[in-house]
């Protein structure tokens, strides 16, 4: 029990304007961070073409943002810093929103927590300067400046002493604010950016010309580096007035966080759980666990069919047929990666060209380095880019034959125009070499055929439905009134992979029939566990992944084993299959299944060019 209750008075005050802009703050300006955003903001509102940013001690004692943009009238400032006043929406219609700010609280709302400072001149007019220090206001005076905005913002928190407590260092506090301008940099390629800490540069990024696409492109090497772009698959698509577009990173460019996920909804940077779940799901079942993708997707639409005035900061948005735009990015995410599934990610081959160099000078011997020993984040690289080895279990399966040698001598040379080339050698009874154009391939024979099964499988069942095992005894399942709700509208896409449910009347669910592949199964946790996703992302892959798993477990008993001697024939018909089958890349715990060295790199490992 508490002991520590207040006494709350029953008098009913009104909060003098001071109190009510710290309250605001605390909604909009939770950190530096949160003020950067804001103010940049603004600053991409007003038109600007370049915007300058500079902190100091990770923007705790300084942020200051000047832009080019089209400036302020004098008379307009003193309107500026107050409460709920904006350029940016008249008010009648809070869905027709096309900017990044409309509330008119950020200002007024950093001025109540720090010193804030605005210099403004418009095209024509003269500059002018205002300042707020913890919410009073001074008078307007005369400054001088060019055309555009500069906002100085000094001490933040200085007036909520207690806010300052819940800071983090300042590393972590400028690595906050780096990682909002990087946001906003890439969701405006046209404009060009640079942050300062002090003096010293932590970010530029220039403005980038060309179209959307080629801006974006040049924007996003630049920002998310440029073995990421290298990577990754450009996406652009349309439903229903909804479009997408962006870059997807191949599943073999993955990280081990969801740091590289950036999401745009009519160029707003946003957190939202429906897309950041459908950039999941579109991944599902081409990734390993605990891998995360790498996208950078732009959601565009009309803006009334997005609400975005959910939270003072504007990070979190609400549409208004979720279930188009889950769909649309999901779709789009796995017909594009089944259609790039015999792309290999470019740092798989580096990782592998890397594990050949030495970082250290070695003896040497006539100009040549003796020992060759790469470095251990080389070989670390190198390992994460392998599929899984030792399944062990009996070899053969689908008509592959026993072959008394490794050797390949006679693959016909016309195949080598293929994408994955001729066959030519077998190693150690796991590993296929085979020759391109303009290259080698090394395939992981068992990791390639057992996607093969995989999604010959996975072909199957969706032609034939998944066989259903009914319950002897019906299994009751209570749930909240919602949830049951959100079960019952799925059922038919539950019954469609052998789920079948009713209702049971009142708040109850009736499973009557389970998946036959999946045998002994908690239906009632399972159900909870749908109802739990419907609830938190509008939709749910748990079963579609529990069947798979069981289809991926059969795929992998039933193909090819490592330590399997295969002929030439053999060898070239799972390479002209892997060509014709989707999602061939990755095996089923998605790692690669192969890995293209370009005759360049070779010749350059034996020192033939530089």
């Amino acid at each position: 029990m508490n002991t520590h209750i207040r006494h709350i008075s029953r008098v009913i005050r009104q909060l003098d304007e001071s109190t009510a802009n710290r309250i605001a703050a605390g909604e909009v300006v939770e950190r530096p961070a949160s003020a950067v955003k804001e103010l940049v903001e603004n600053a991409l509102d007003a038109a600007a073409g370049r915007i300058d940013v500079t902190i100091s001690d990770g923007g705790k004692a300084l942020i200051r943002v000047v832009d080019d943009g089209c400036g302020m009238m004098p008379q307009d400032l003193p309107l500026a810093l107050a409460r709920h006043a904006t350029s940016k929406i008249d008010g009648s219609d809070l869905l027709a929103i096309d900017s990044f700010g409309f509330r008119g609280e950020a200002l007024p709302s950093l001025g109540a927590v720090g010193r804030l400072t605005i210099t403004s001149r418009a095209e024509g007019a003269e500059a002018a300067e205002i300042g707020v220090t913890a919410g009073r206001v001074q008078p307007l005076r005369p400054a001088a400046g060019n055309r555009g905005t500069a906002v100085e913002l000094r001490d933040l928190f200085f007036a909520t002493p207690a806010r300052l407590k819940f800071l983090r260092s300042t590393r972590a506090e400028t690595q906050a604010v780096v990682e909002v301008v990087r946001r906003l940099a890439m969701a405006e390629p046209g404009v060009g950016f640079t942050l300062h800490d002090d003096d010293r540069l932590l970010f530029r990024a220039d403005p980038e010309p060309g179209d959307l696409f080629d801006a974006l492109h040049a924007r996003l090497a630049r920002v998310m580096g440029r073995d990421f772009i290298e990577n990754a698959i450009r996406i652009d698509t349309e439903r229903e007035g909804v479009r997408l577009q962006g870059f997807a990173a191949l599943p073999t460019y993955s990280r081990g966080a969801a740091v590289a996920q950036h999401l745009f909804v009519n160029n707003r940077p946003v957190r939202d759980k429906l897309l950041t779940g459908a950039l999941r799901a579109g991944y599902f079942d081409v990734l390993p666990g605990g891998r995360h993708p790498a996208a950078v997707l732009f959601v565009g639409c009309d803006p009334h069919f997005v609400d975005v005035n959910v939270h003072p900061a504007k990070a979190e948005v609400r549409f208004r047929q979720p279930d188009l735009v889950r769909g649309l990015v999901v779709s789009t995410l796995r017909h594009r990666l089944a259609g790039e599934s015999r792309r290999a990610s470019d740092t798989v081959g580096a990782a592998t060209l890397a594990a050949f160099r030495s970082d250290s000078a070695g003896p040497m011997v006539r100009g040549y380095q003796m020992e060759y020993r790469p470095s251990a984040g080389a070989i670390r690289t190198a390992m994460a880019g392998q599929a899984p080895q030792g399944f062990g279990g009996d070899p053969g399966f689908d008509g592959f034959a026993e072959s008394p040698s490794g050797r390949v001598e006679d693959a016909p040379e016309g195949v080598t125009d293929a994408p994955l080339g001729a066959a030519r050698a077998q190693l150690h009874q796991n590993y296929i070499i085979a020759q391109t154009a303009d290259g080698m391939i090394i395939v992981d024979q068992h990791a390639a055929h057992e996607r093969l099964v995989y999604e010959r499988l996975k072909a199957q069942a969706e032609q034939t439905g998944i066989a259903s095992q009914a319950l002897l005894i019906p299994e009751i399942v209570e749930l909240p009134e919602a949830c049951a709700a959100r079960i019952l509208a799925v059922a038919e896409d539950l019954a469609r992979l052998g789920l079948h449910v009713e209702g049971f009347g009142g708040n109850a669910v009736a499973v009557r029939e389970i998946p036959a592949l999946l045998g002994r199964l908690d239906a009632a946790a399972l159900i909870r566990d749908i109802a739990d996703d419907l609830a938190d992302q509008g939709a749910s892959d748990r079963l579609r992944a529990r069947v798979d798993a069981v289809l991926s477990s059969m795929a992998c008993h039933g193909s090819v084993r490592s330590g399997r001697r295969m002929t030439a024939d053999e060898m070239n018909a799972l390479l002209r299959e892997m060509e014709r089958t989707p999602r061939s890349g990755q095996c089923n715990h998605g790692r690669p299944t192969w890995v293209k060295l370009s005759l360049p790199d070779i010749e350059r490992l034996f020192g033939r060019k530089d």
